[in-house]
């Protein structure tokens, strides 16, 4: 018997929860419910009893049960879709339908395949004669009425986090109908989320190809396509949804998008306003317009936006993450007072919740209260923990893995080979470890173009795990031992082709994507002749730095201080391996002496570089260019000492940090410190 699924009764019956499902489906609620309450009893946090529960106490019109129901299930799985929808019904049935829309909009954007809130959507929206999104809701009912009630299953579960599960189900479809263009497409999105983007891109570019006309495929294969960074095959695509779909305001603010990440955001910001203008009410264009506002400097403007977005939808967790990002902003009383209520509700997305918390915790600490803003830091990080897989043994495995078949005989017998190009100059390391400062201090020279975290490495390194097969280990990086001086070159030249889109007339371009550092090896075999900086930070500083930063992806060692300790270690270790195998390849830059001596370590670089002294480089502040990282405000600055020892107000808390890290790598004065 498991001990999730049934449970045992007063007389010693078995009570099975399929029985229970049974009659939940058969319209038997009261009887349902009374084997639902024997379960609960014995597993009150079984996700499918308390949703069965919740549904069945609703049609009995107790609705008060219903929503305990509900909230002990949203509590245990808060970013269940179905769980959204069921509010709600509930909300429509006691005649909230304003409310309602508020649920069924969130269920759809947690769980796109749940079809009765779509319809509700679609009433909703022509009652409120708001045509593009009735019209938009009616296409997704009529595409979801058409698809398999197995790959409904399948996507019902990817979106409920089984991804195991969702995989191996998906493919057994696929075999027997391999041209199944949704089914395709639940695959992509699975090897999306598991960081496959070249085999996402793959499934949706056949997918599209076998059909065209469909809009929401389109739309996922710009979306990778973006992803990858491919921005001009992305914005085709997009133009082509517009063509297609010209009232569609989805698509159009896609399209502003796509044209801001090609660094147009003047016409990004026209194009919102055109859609504000035809829906005012339009939260989410509100938000981009904000961030095309921020990269053009224009501060108080994306203030402006920001704050328009979360009058709108007062929930929109992102407008305010983003006004505590610009780092410069200072909450009023009234809207901490909204975000601390916020955080507290049960029925708000984790999304919506992590924003909330790291906002908090910015603003918290603004106004010194560093026990609450530690209080959020914790909440917020342990919810994108809890949804990421990463693992601190995993990841040492990788990193030693490198070490382990990169030594020198490697290297010795690989020989000389490679693209000749002396073009890229990568800057890396760890997150917030001071790379976007190094970067606009070389983007400022004539001769260098700065460009972005560039994802072009990392899929090349992906591509030669060979494992079709998502969530295995694959044969990175031990296949680099077979890889051919023609492949060497191929790669080297592919490398400069796919990046030259985000150039403009430099000879040289920076590539500031600091995970690189786990394949200088790589780099190394393809382009013998990249410059390669290290950007390195004093580990409390940078540790703890990256624990306050909420990242948009692929930092998942960062949701925790003894994760973060552990990967600055490695990091460590694996420079040094580098420094030991391939001598003189990295210049290693301390954020500290940058600050300490800016003019002296900007020849340094210059010299490693090979490129002549420019004084523009010293006021890299004044250089107007775009700036996406969460250090953007700070790069238009000089160089000062601000972010030094912002750890200390919350010594108390870093013992988990101070324990994982190398006692060798920090000052004597600081462990004390922190121990005292």
């Amino acid at each position: 018997m498991k001990k999730d699924q049934s449970s045992i009764d007063e007389t010693g019956l078995l009570v099975d929860l399929s029985e229970a499902t049974d009659s939940v489906k058969n319209g038997k609620f009261e009887h349902a419910l009374n084997l639902l309450k024997i379960i609960l009893k014995e597993n009150p946090d079984n996700i499918d009893a308390l949703y069965l529960a919740s549904v069945s106490s609703r049609y009995l019109k107790e609705y008060a049960e219903s929503k305990n129901y509900l909230e002990q299930l949203m509590s245990t799985a808060p970013d269940m879709g179905r769980a959204y929808q069921e509010l709600g019904h509930l909300n429509r049935d006691i005649g909230d339908d304003e409310r309602a829309f508020i649920f069924y909009r969130q269920a759809c954007e947690l769980n796109p395949a749940l079809k009765a809130s779509w319809k509700f959507l679609h009433q909703y929206f022509q009652k409120n004669n708001n045509i593009p999104a009735a019209s938009h809701a009616f296409e997704k009912i009529n595409k979801l009425e058409s698809i398999p009630s197995l790959l409904l299953y399948i996507d019902q579960i990817l979106n409920e986090g089984r991804l195991g599960l969702a995989e191996a189900k998906c493919r057994a479809f696929l075999k027997e109908h391999p041209t199944h263009t949704y089914a395709m497409s639940l695959l992509a999105e699975i090897a999306n989320r598991l960081g496959y983007l070249d085999d996402a891109e793959l499934l949706l570019e056949k997918a599209v190809g076998f059909q065209p006309n469909d809009g929401d495929l389109r739309m996922k294969y710009a979306s990778i396509l973006r992803k990858k960074q491919k921005f001009k095959k992305s914005l085709e695509q997009v133009n082509l949804l517009c063509e297609q779909y010209p009232d569609n305001l989805l698509f159009q603010g896609q399209k502003a998008s796509e044209i801001m990440q090609s660094g147009n955001h003047e016409e990004a910001i026209r194009l919102l306003d055109e859609i504000l203008a035809k829906n005012p009410h339009n939260f989410g264009s509100l938000t981009s317009k904000g961030h095309a506002l921020k990269t053009l400097g224009k501060t108080q403007e994306a203030i402006e936006s920001y704050q328009s977005a979360y009058r709108i939808m007062p929930d929109h967790g992102e407008a305010f993450f983003s006004l505590a990002n610009l780092k410069t902003y200072s909450f009023k009383k009234v809207e901490l007072d909204n975000m601390r209520k916020h955080v507290e509700r049960v029925d708000l997305s984790l999304k919506n919740k992590a924003y909330f918390h790291f906002a908090l915790a910015q603003a918290c600490e603004t106004q010194g209260e560093y026990e609450e803003a530690f209080f959020h830091l914790e909440r917020g990080n342990k919810i994108k923990s809890d949804q990421s897989k990463y693992s601190i043994e995993g990841m040492e495995k990788e990193l030693q893995a490198q070490i382990d078949i990169c030594n020198s005989s490697f290297f010795n017998t690989l020989g000389e080979g490679g693209h000749d190009t002396k073009d890229p100059i990568f800057i890396l390391g760890l997150p917030r470890a001071g790379s976007t400062l190094i970067e606009q201090i070389l983007a400022s020279h004539s001769m260098i173009d700065g460009t972005l975290e560039l994802p072009n490495i990392l899929s090349m390194a992906q591509s030669l795990r060979g494992d079709d097969i998502y969530g295995k280990e694959g044969n990175y990086p031990k296949s680099m031992e077979s890889v051919t001086l023609e492949q060497r070159e191929t790669f080297g030249k592919t490398f400069i082709e796919d990046t030259r889109m985000h150039r403009k007339d430099a000879p040289m371009f920076t590539d500031k994507m600091p995970n690189n550092f786990r394949h200088i090896g790589l780099i190394h075999l393809i382009m013998p002749n990249a410059k390669i900086i290290d950007a390195r930070r004093y580990p409390l500083d940078c540790c703890f730095s990256m624990f306050k930063q909420l990242f948009a992806q692929g930092q998942e060692f960062t949701y925790g201080l003894e994760e973060a300790g552990s990967y600055y270690n490695s990091y460590i270790k694996l420079m040094d391996h580098w420094d030991k195998v391939l001598p003189g390849k990295v210049l290693r830059v301390n954020n500290e002496d940058v600050v300490d001596d800016l003019e002296g370590q900007v020849t340094r670089m210059l010299e490693f570089i090979g490129i002549p002294f420019e004084e523009e480089c010293i006021s890299f502040y004044e250089t107007e260019r775009l700036v996406r990282t969460p250090s953007s405000e700070q790069v238009r600055r000089p160089v000062n000492k601000e972010g030094m020892e912002r750890w200390k107000p919350y010594a108390k808390y870093l013992k988990p940090l101070l324990n994982v890290l190398d006692e060798d790598l920090l000052k004597p004065e600081d462990i004390a410190y922190i121990n005292n």
